[in-house]
């Protein structure tokens, strides 16, 4: 049977809750890491830069998902531009060291909750922004999530997911054939074109536009950021 959005999800949660939630404190943070990590922290912080360039400098009055928010990095930026925050995400550890990490004088202006980024209950956003969040989906759980949360987007939905190319599509070929317990779920290299035939399959994105803005390549990370408008 093929995984669904809410398996895939609850694995996540396992994995970035308990397993692994030290380790992607330390990658977050300023602590020493291994050199593979470091090129993954490099492309992280070089990858939040290219997101936020594509929301207004001055977000005052305005409200921004963070979908997937882990330790609050881009959610500080955000409030940083006056932008009312809400940042979801699937582990509460990590939300628990977003507020350790976020400047007091910010903290007024995010909202952390633990839960799923896709939950109407979080209400309507002026731009949502979903970094690394997407990309251990398979192509229609990813154009089902963007369908959902375009719809309670005024602007635009900015993401990320993990560009198809020979090293990713060979890791993952990989990480199937030999699973193993501690792993996170595998991160699913994405086609675009195929993303656009599964978004154009939905009501809600059928006349949407998807385009790419920017791309990352240092080391083990390969990232590939779009915009849905």
């Amino acid at each position: 049977m093929a995984d669904t959005y809410t398996e895939t999800r609850e694995r996540l949660t396992t994995y970035f809750d308990r397993t692994a939630a030290k380790t992607w404190a330390q990658l977050t943070s300023d602590a020493p890491v291994s050199k593979i990590r470091q090129t993954v922290r490099a492309g992280r912080d070089e990858m939040r830069a290219i997101l936020l360039s594509r929301l207004p400098s001055d977000l005052s009055g305005q409200r921004v998902l963070d979908a997937g928010c882990g330790v609050g990095q881009l959610s500080a930026a955000l409030a940083e531009r006056g932008a009312e925050v809400v940042g979801i995400d699937i582990s509460p550890n990590l939300l628990e060291v977003a507020r350790d990490r976020t400047p007091a004088s910010l903290l007024p202006s995010i909202r952390f909750e633990a839960g799923d980024m896709l939950d109407a209950a979080w209400g309507e956003f002026d731009y949502v922004v979903a970094m690394d969040s997407l990309i251990h989906y398979k192509p229609a759980d990813i154009a089902q999530a963007l369908a959902r949360l375009q719809a309670r987007t005024r602007n635009a939905v900015v993401f990320t997911v993990a560009p198809k190319t020979p090293m990713l599509t060979a890791m993952h070929i990989a990480g199937k054939a030999f699973p193993r317990s501690d792993r996170s779920p595998a991160i699913v290299p994405q086609s675009i074109p195929r993303l656009e035939r599964e978004l154009s399959k939905l009501d809600e994105t059928k006349t949407a536009m998807l385009t790419e803005v920017g791309r990352v390549s240092t080391g083990f990370y390969k990232s590939l950021a779009m915009e849905l408008s």
